[in-house]
């Protein structure tokens, strides 16, 4: 690991600040915005040397050789979505403390879960402040797996920090163990030069879930195909809005439920590699304008203030006029099911007015660590298996990360379909939105940018704020949080 690269890293943690959705993300109570404690690493970072502990941690683990393992595995995550698939799917595992923080293996090997919440940045900073003492950790204390979003996996990938083994120090040939993966999971997994260090079960398509009986009231049907039709493009969508506004009900909840949609079309990143200046992306000004056009007009609820908070969970309710969401399979199970207080099957979903991905969680295995066969198995029971992954998909309702059995899931109607949806098969809908994904050119700055612009256009759309003070409070924002960025440069 180099000292420079790990050193911008713990500054970057350390500099994050409340989160405004996905993570992830990050995201949402699978990716990021629902967390859990139990487990939570409680050391103070304030005297952290970011110069010490970071040397002859970059040495090649060769999993074959069959040196003996450690004794524990650390695994470190913000919540406990990963835990719950490895006791669902790796075979090796016994039984899991009552607390959730270990998991014992057959052979006796206890995985430790670290669990650090997403919020305010908390879990990267304590993951970069364990990665900064990987080289003199003691063996039990090492970080073996870690994960990473979508909104920062470029961050932890990035080849000169060293930090992510390359999957085949493991082992693993991507081109044929993970063949069958979705080829942007793959892009996203890996370091500037193609190498792949990482690799996730999820794939993460998006989709356009409705309300059964506000479509009955305003169109007359709730028929996927036919709502699909009134939705299927931005224009359409529009003119359908302007239906559902005459009949007192809003698209959409909130002006960031949109975002990601326009975010995964960017054309170029938001720092390209080497460079401290922000480029704000046409597709970002076209979010603002639109969503401002939008909220004018009615299409949106004014009270519903961004994602995340109370209000935006009531409009899931079943008094809310909102007509729709826009979710991935994880926003669906952790995020509306929870919410909603009706009856089971007054959702459905269908195809979303654009293609997108919001989300996914990235498995690491951590450059030095002692555990690399266990790392290796883990990493390929819960990623690459395809039984697994469609057990997974069955048990927890993700669509998963293997192309063959999700168009396998999405013509068997009589084990994928789901109940809060009315007995519909999501995963008919979700593979060909997964199949056309291309994913956005990816920074280390994602997260930030993706969560500051939203927060600083909120006081815009409310009127607090004008639209060059919005800008304004952007580009101080983002500079205290990552204070190497020179500039801000927004489009002509």
């Amino acid at each position: 690991m180099k000292k420079k690269v790990v050193s911008i890293l713990l500054m970057t943690a350390m500099a994050v600040g409340t989160l405004a959705g996905c993570s992830k993300d990050s995201s949402s109570g699978s990716q990021a915005d629902v967390s859990t404690n139990a487990g939570t690493d409680t050391s103070s970072s304030s005297n952290t040397n970011v110069e010490a502990n970071t040397s002859d941690i970059s040495d090649t683990v060769d999993a074959s050789s069959g040196a003996e393992e450690g004794k524990v595995i650390n695994i470190y995550s913000w919540n406990n979505e990963f835990r719950e698939r490895v006791e669902l799917v790796y075979p090796e595992v016994k039984e899991t403390s009552s607390d959730g923080t270990v998991t014992t293996l057959n052979d006796g090997t206890e995985i430790h879960w670290i669990i650090n919440p997403n919020q305010d940045g908390v879990y990267q900073q304590k993951l970069d402040e364990a990665l900064l003492n990987q080289g003199n950790a003691a063996d039990d204390d090492k970080v073996d797996i870690f994960l990473s979003e979508t909104d920062y996996v470029n961050k932890y990938t990035d080849a000169a920090a060293d930090v992510a083994m390359p999957l085949s120090d493991l082992g693993i040939d991507p081109d044929t163990d993970l063949a069958d993966q979705y080829s942007f999971t793959k892009v996203t997994a890996s370091d500037e030069n193609g190498v792949q260090r990482g690799s996730t079960w999820q794939c993460c398509p998006g989709l356009l879930v409705y309300r059964r009986d506000i479509a009955k009231d305003v169109f007359g049907t709730d028929d996927p195909e036919i709502v699909g039709e009134k939705v299927k493009d931005w224009d359409t969508l529009s003119a359908t809005a302007a239906e559902l506004k005459e009949k007192g009900y809003y698209t959409f909840a909130s002006y960031a439920d949109t975002f990601r949609l326009y975010g995964n079309s960017i054309d170029a990143p938001w720092v390209a590699p080497g460079e401290t200046v922000i480029k704000v992306d046409q597709k970002i000004m076209d979010w603002i304008s639109d969503s401002k056009e939008w909220l004018d007009a009615g299409y949106l609820n004014k009270t519903v203030k961004g994602q995340w908070n109370d209000d935006w969970n009531k409009a899931m309710g079943s008094s809310s006029k909102v007509f729709a969401f826009l979710f991935p399979a994880w926003g669906i199970d952790f995020t509306l099911n929870p919410n909603w207080d009706g009856e089971a099957g007054s959702w459905a979903v269908t195809n979303p007015p654009q293609e997108y991905n919001w989300g996914g969680s990235y498995v690491h295995a951590c450059v030095g660590t002692d555990n690399p066969q266990h790392v290796r198995d883990i990493i390929l029971a819960v990623t690459a298996d395809t039984d697994n992954l469609l057990t997974i998909s069955r048990e927890k309702t993700d669509f998963t990360n293997t192309q063959s059995s999700m168009r396998e899931a999405a013509t068997d109607d009589k084990n994928f379909s789901s109940e809060f949806l009315g007995g519909q098969n999501p995963f008919k809908y979700f593979a060909p939105v997964a199949e056309n994904i291309k994913i956005a050119p990816l920074s280390a700055y994602d997260q930030g940018c993706v969560e500051l612009i939203q927060n600083s256009f909120s006081d815009y759309y409310q009127g607090n704020v004008d639209f060059d003070k919005a800008k304004a409070n952007f580009e101080t924002a983002i500079k205290e949080r990552y204070p190497e960025i020179t500039e801000i440069q927004w489009p002509e």
